[in-house]
């Protein structure tokens, strides 16, 4: 009975010329996005190597200076693009792509994407993460909203049950029906698009795992959809109201839901303004150790501290440059502020995420763009992973630089100068983005919740159609 009602349901939805003209607009647009996010990332590639290379030639090239005015001078931290971001850019284009690295202050990441853009980004971008999550399902109700409704409207339904078909029986033929030309459609898709990932230069090691765990939740996505459908298209007498029905599912999951989600994370939990933020940063400067304030409260503490800990009587008999350090203390000290600060940006964020994944249990939709995003590597999880490497290294690179000072000066030497080889020294910033593992562990309230949904739909499927 399965085999015969998928049989019969595949000759019947390739005899459509409305459904052959849907595949055939799908896999047209799926080409010309894929098309244009290839360019766009090799073009953003290029631009990291040549911007990261050109970045560290000039520092490696600084010539004689003194440490503390190259540490003023600062240099850049690059975000690279990465492979999966060809299939789901995510939220890459309103995070910025650098992110500049001085003495006394954490920058935020700048050249936004988004900022660049005309008004006509309003109507969004042609990538393939649009067609995966919007276009195909509604390729999917095309398909599939009058599966049911149409046997009941012939009267074939009546005729097959008086034969003893099974109702699930029958269904289930249907939704293999519909799912295995989605299936192979998405399966040729996606090889293709690893095919084309594995010859292209990129800037972290190509996963074939992640792109087939990404592949593994779209396909749980569009068999969560086929399940609403055919629950709707069985429960309703007419394919109209099962055409409307289905249309305003997809609306309220994919377009409604997700901005009350985002509306209602801000409202909840909202951001610092960009003038607050950097108020409440300073504030907290002024209350602490300021390198280069030596008549301050906290510096004449930490002088004290020091001439005590080492047993002598002046700065000056101290075994290095007391200046150099105390500009040291004084970046740890605002380190800790900046981790302070931005410690609480990400708890705002991961308050935000947890409004997302409650209303994920209405809308199947959120679950799988969070998921996405992360398995690409272009979700804010990413950016702030990011974000924390840069500004390490920054700390790092501080260190560096005054340690240097401080070892190879004496007190009030401000006249020192690093020679011209020592820039060299300074180790090139990296960046290693979260393993897929991770990235799964990271975002297992979304895994399970898709899961939820997968489980849920088939059982509600399977007791709507048990009395057919």
């Amino acid at each position: 009975m399965v085999l015969d009602t998928f049989k019969k349901e595949t000759k019947e939805l390739w005899r459509d010329g409305r459904v052959r003209i849907a595949f055939i607009i799908v896999l047209f647009l799926t080409a010309i996005a894929t098309y244009i996010s290839t360019k766009h990332y090799q073009n953003i590639n290029e631009q990291y190597l040549e911007a990261s290379n050109t970045e560290r030639d000039i520092w490696d090239n600084q010539g004689e200076k003194n440490p503390h005015s190259a540490a003023h001078y600062g240099t850049y931290a690059f975000k690279p693009k990465y492979p999966l971001s060809l299939i789901d850019q995510g939220v890459d284009k309103y995070t910025g792509t650098s992110i500049f690295l001085e003495a006394h202050k954490r920058n935020e990441a700048q050249f936004i994407a988004a900022s660049d853009q005309t008004g006509l980004a309003r109507f969004g971008d042609l990538t393939p993460d649009f067609i995966l999550l919007f276009i195909i399902p509604l390729l999917l109700i095309l398909v599939s909203y009058n599966s049911v409704t149409k046997e009941k409207e012939r009267g074939t339904l009546t005729l097959l049950r008086s034969q003893g078909a099974i109702g699930w029986k029958i269904v289930l033929g249907k939704w293999l029906a519909i799912f295995s030309p989605i299936f192979v459609l998405a399966f040729v898709l996606f090889l293709l698009t690893g095919v084309l990932l594995s010859n292209l230069p990129d800037f972290g090691v190509f996963n074939w795992s992640s792109l087939f765990v990404l592949f593994g939740t779209y396909m749980v996505y569009y068999a969560i959809f086929i399940n609403l459908v055919l629950i709707i298209s069985a429960s309703v007498k007419k394919s109209g109201i099962a055409l409307v029905l289905s249309l305003s599912v997809w609306i309220l999951v994919c377009l409604v839901l997700p901005k009350v989600a985002s509306n209602l994370a801000e409202y909840k939990y909202p951001y610092p303004t960009r003038q607050e933020f950097s108020e409440n940063i300073t504030q907290d400067k002024k209350q602490g150790l300021d390198g280069h304030n030596p008549w301050s409260e906290a510096a004449k503490e930490l002088e004290e501290k020091t001439l005590k800990e080492y047993g002598v009587d002046s700065l000056s008999q101290l075994p290095f440059n007391y200046d150099a350090y105390r500009m040291q203390k004084g970046e740890e000290h605002e380190a800790e502020i900046y981790f302070k600060h931005y410690n609480y940006l990400k708890t705002q964020y991961a308050n935000q995420s947890s409004i997302y994944q409650k209303l994920a249990a209405i809308s199947p939709y959120l679950s799988t763009r969070f998921l996405s995003m992360a398995i690409a590597k272009t979700d804010y999880d990413t950016h702030w992973d990011f974000s924390d490497a840069a500004e390490n290294y920054r700390i790092e690179s501080q260190k560096f630089l005054n340690d240097h000072f401080a070892k190879e000066s004496k007190y009030g030497e401000w006249g020192f100068k690093a020679d011209a080889e020592f820039w060299k020294k300074l180790p090139k910033f990296t960046y290693e983005p979260p393993s897929l593992s991770e990235t799964i562990q990271t975002n297992k309230s979304s895994v399970l919740m898709m899961l939820v949904w997968l489980v849920g739909s088939f059982t509600l499927l399977f007791f709507t159609t048990k009395s057919l």
